[in-house]
This record gives structure tokens, sequence and C-alpha cells, in this order.
């Protein structure tokens, strides 16, 4: 029985699991966006939020210090520590929560599992949309040129 066992094994020991979901986070924050499928997005958010989370609200240095080597011990990257601290951290600093989406993209065609992209939130200009709203197309009705030609025929045949 799985009682209380919140989280999806994804088929693998429990040392290729945190390998394989350290190497997703890194990806997710350098890039902002990865393709994996539906299963893995879902472990890599529980995995990821509560790391992006640990990056607001550091009022002393000790408390980022500290909070970056706890970042670190998860996903032993440099860079991608530095960058969630960064940037990632100045961006997401109004947000409560939430800091992932996941976007169903359809099947694999090897073996038809489920696809998607999971993405931060405040990094697609996509869906946070222009300031401007679009401007509507302005259609002109004039009458057609066939309508005038045809009295000009009429009368040359007179």
């Amino acid at each position: 029985m799985r009682h209380n066992k919140k989280f999806n094994h994804l088929g693998r020991t429990s040392a290729h699991r945190k390998a394989m979901l350290a190497n997703m986070a890194c990806s997710l924050i350098m890039h902002k966006r990865i393709v994996t499928t539906v299963a893995k997005a879902k472990a890599l958010r529980m995995y990821v939020e509560p790391l992006i989370t640990k990056t607001k609200n550091l009022s002393t240095v000790d408390e980022q210090r500290s909070a970056q080597r706890v970042v670190f011990s998860y996903l032993q990257n440099n860079a991608a520590v530095k960058e969630l601290f960064t940037e990632v951290g100045e961006k997401v600093a109004q947000r409560n929560g939430g800091y992932t989406r996941i976007l169903k993209t359809g099947n694999r065609v090897g073996d038809a599992a489920e696809v998607c992209y999971i993405e931060l939130v405040d990094y697609n200009a996509n869906m946070l949309g222009s300031s401007k709203p679009a401007e509507k197309k302005r259609t002109r009705r004039s009458k057609s040129k066939k309508t005038e030609e045809a009295p000009v025929a009429e009368a040359k045949a007179e």
C-alpha cells in the first residue's frame, strides 16, 4: 500500500531520482523553460518551488549565505544558484507561490508519453501579454469592379 507516500518515484532509485531532479532544476533555472514528460514536470515542480521560495525575504547577508548553501546542497551547480538568487529571486519577490507553469503539448511519437513544457511563470513574454491593446483591423466597403464595368459594357454594345 502507498499510504502517505506523496511523491512520484518515477521508476528510479533514490540517488538517480535526486540527481535527475537536480539536473532538471538547474536546466529550468538557467533556460527558464524545458520540455519533459508530465510526470517528471510534476515531480520537478514539487522539487524546485521550495528552492525558489528560499530566495525571498532575506534581510541580512548571513541569511542569504545560509540560504545559498542550502540551495547549493540540492542543486550542486554554482551558476544555477547564482542565477536563482540574482535574476529569478528578484523577479518572483512579489509572488506568493506558483512559480512554475506546466503546459501540456501532446504525446511523444516514440512511446506515446505525455509531453509538456515546464516554465517559470514570470519569464514567458507571450503569457504576460503586451501593454497596449491590439488594434482593430479596418475593412473598407466599396463597390466591386465588376459592378462598375457592367454598365459600361452594355453602353458600348448599343
